[in-house]
């Protein structure tokens, strides 16, 4: 199946919503799956969809470089919101977002983030079988994003230009290819982004991201909160000079600027594709898909049980693996504490609110002995039970404020869910 031309894009945000109506030049939008439901679309994504604008939905918590089987759930979820929208494709991530349970025998963990997956044979056999399930149960074609990161794997196989390419050439799917990741793991990891654009068949590119981050004590942060920096373009122009793709999307999740400023920020896009001689008119056709056997319980496991020592030493406190740079796995543990705090602020609001300057400090610290098992909502319910059950806040109003919240919402009394969780 050929996907036709996107053009220029921009990630929908409730925050922005009404600018992006309003932007001129704006071909199509991404909307962040998880947060959009089929019945209840937002009027601005139904309005946009009335004037011909292409809205594709983009998953975040499908984990498909896991050790496990994709969720059936999650992916019906996934197909669902393709179908609501209309969309001529949906895209995920070349990540892990959960580690543990019944493969591994372990504590089942979340990450509440996109990780990295080892470059290895291995992860490479288990990552393909699970694309292929979600292209079978997905109304539409499937494109994959490479990610950004902090840590290397010890022991890899493969460059990430060699990785993605066996990746399409075994399952035929396309790529999301984020320029800005590629920035980000050349600080980071060292990874020559030019490299990686030789190695990689931008052929299959479905389209590509552009985003922003800044630079702390020599480690690049993929905010996607801040302008996009000129080395960023730089890699779009290169991308450019070798391939036409379907499209390109300005990301920005935080922190939103002006409408003005976006609006440049998006002409800088279109001028640096421009300088590498593309229109964003692109097309590509998929190479056939290979019959490839299915990847046994052993593989499955050995991936699992190297990515749950990764993920607990992460959330969890357990010694970091062999291998691991020490210091950037702190700084990786740093980072998602903080990331887990300030999304439980965004889907709860009510608890900075009642707590004040005391949430943050009182959520890390519960966070550095309570890994996150469940989704962010649970971990919210989680964090208030976690409080009012060792007495707090000591603040009378504040606590039954507090009380009120957590009542509403889990049902019982703290005190008899610590008797619970006690006996």
């Amino acid at each position: 199946m050929t996907l036709e031309r996107l053009g220029t894009g921009i990630g929908w945000r409730p925050e922005i919503a009404d600018a992006v109506e309003r932007m001129p030049g704006i071909d199509w939008v991404e909307v962040v799956a998880e947060n959009t439901c089929p019945g209840h679309l937002p009027d601005s994504l139904r309005r946009l969809r009335e004037r011909g604008v292409t809205v594709v939905p983009h998953g975040v918590s499908l984990g498909l470089g896991g050790a496990d089987r994709p969720d059936e759930h999650r992916l019906t979820a996934l197909a669902e919101r393709a179908a609501a929208l209309g969309s001529p494709l949906v895209t995920e991530h070349i990540a892990f977002v959960r580690a543990g349970g019944p493969l591994t025998a372990s504590p089942l963990l979340e990450a509440g983030h996109l990780l990295p997956v080892p470059r290895t044979r291995d992860a490479l056999d288990v990552l393909c079988e699970n694309i292929r399930i979600a292209q079978a149960s997905l109304p539409v074609p499937l494109a994959v994003e490479n990610i950004a990161a902090l840590i290397c794997w010890p022991g890899e196989e493969m460059t990430e230009g060699q990785f993605l390419y066996d990746l399409v050439d075994r399952t035929g799917v396309r790529l999301l290819i984020d320029v800005a990741n590629l920035h980000t793991n050349h600080v980071n990891r060292g990874e020559d982004p030019a490299e990686a654009l030789t190695e990689l068949p931008v052929e299959a590119i479905a389209y590509v991201h552009v985003a922003g981050g800044f630079e702390r004590d020599g480690v690049w942060h993929d905010s996607h909160a801040h302008p996009v920096p000129p080395a960023v373009l730089d890699i779009l122009t290169d991308l450019a000079s070798r391939v036409t793709p379907p499209g390109v999307l300005l990301e920005r999740d935080e922190n939103f600027p002006e409408p003005a400023e976006l609006e440049r920020e998006l002409a800088a896009i279109r001028g640096a594709m421009a300088a590498g001689g593309s229109d964003t008119g692109g097309r590509f056709d998929p190479p056939a898909r290979p019959t490839a056997s299915a990847v046994t319980d052993a593989t499955r496991q050995r991936v699992g049980l190297a990515q749950a020592a990764m993920l607990s030493s992460l959330v969890a406190g357990t010694p970091v693996p062999e291998g691991f740079d020490r210091e950037r796995m702190r700084v990786q543990a740093r980072a998602l504490a903080s990331k887990r705090a300030d999304v439980v602020a965004k889907v709860a609001p009510e608890l900075p609110e009642i707590l004040g300057d005391a949430y943050r400090l009182a959520f890390l610290a519960y966070a550095q002995e309570r890994p996150m098992t469940g989704g962010y909502r649970r971990d919210a319910l989680d964090f208030a039970g976690r409080l009012l059950s060792d007495g707090r806040p000591e603040d009378r109003t504040s606590h039954r404020r507090l009380e009120k919240w957590w009542q509403a919402r889990a049902g019982e009394t703290p005190r008899r869910r610590a008797l619970l969780r006690r006996g």
